[in-house]
């Protein structure tokens, strides 16, 4: 697992489309437990990486967190044997959580939308100069807050989303079905959450993330006086 350069497909990839793979799919290659086993597997591949990235760059990874969620939910749902509803519910949960965790740091000194100034992607001097010489600095905070509200909507919009296609995809199963084929079929539903959900929910999120940077930099722009070109820093 290479983590010299952080590449969030690549942190995706590792951290949750490969462990839900392995929950779906190597069960039944893993015996009469294999449901466990897959369980545990799938649930060490981001919680190794989480540890290995922490011991790397000193702080957590908020990634590898979501993906350790996400399966354990995901496992521990249909190891329990539940019904679809606690899956649309664990599907809302987790957007919804950052969401309101977002919403959150809006109202503290450190919005979420303002990570994105620092000195590896944007020209921050140059951002404080120009904001200090307009004595726009007050109002420049308030625009990064108004943004990190906006910011959350899409979490919250992402849970509802999640919730209704979650409801659609995971039926009831016939209880009196053999428990290979109920755990086959339950098995089928989860893969077809997770490939639907990323069409249906990630379409949707990158227009929303879109016009969330055009207001962003609008700001930027209305209380500094520069432009997008002015302030991202070049690739070297």
């Amino acid at each position: 697992m290479e983590m010299n350069d952080k590449n969030p497909i690549n942190e995706l990839i590792i951290n949750i489309i490969i462990p839900i793979l392995v929950l779906n799919k190597a069960g039944k290659y893993l015996g009469d437990n294999g449901q466990t086993y897959a369980l545990i597997l799938a649930l060490l591949i981001p919680a190794i990486y989480m540890v290995l990235d922490f011991i790397k760059f000193k702080k957590p990874n908020f990634i590898s967190i979501l993906g350790f969620v996400s399966i354990l939910l995901t496992g521990g749902i249909a190891l329990l044997q539940l019904e679809g509803f606690w899956f649309a519910v664990k599907e809302a949960a987790i957007p919804a959580l950052i969401g309101v965790i977002v919403f959150i740091s809006a109202f503290t000194s450190k919005p979420l939308m303002k990570l994105l100034f620092n000195d590896s992607i944007m020209k921050v001097d140059l951002i404080d100069e120009k904001l200090q010489e307009q004595n726009n600095q007050p109002q420049f905070n308030e625009h990064i807050k108004k943004s990190t509200i906006f910011f959350s909507f899409s979490f919250f919009f992402s849970a509802v989303l999640n919730y209704l296609l979650a409801m659609r995809i995971f039926q009831p199963i016939d209880k009196s079905l053999p428990e290979i084929t109920r755990t086959q079929i339950l098995n089928e539903q989860i893969a077809d959450m997770t490939w639907q959900g990323y069409i249906v929910i990630m379409l949707p999120s990158l227009f929303i993330m879109a016009a969330l940077m055009w207001y962003l930099f609008k700001g930027i722009k209305q209380y500094t006086g520069l432009s997008m070109n002015d302030v991202i820093k070049e690739k070297k």
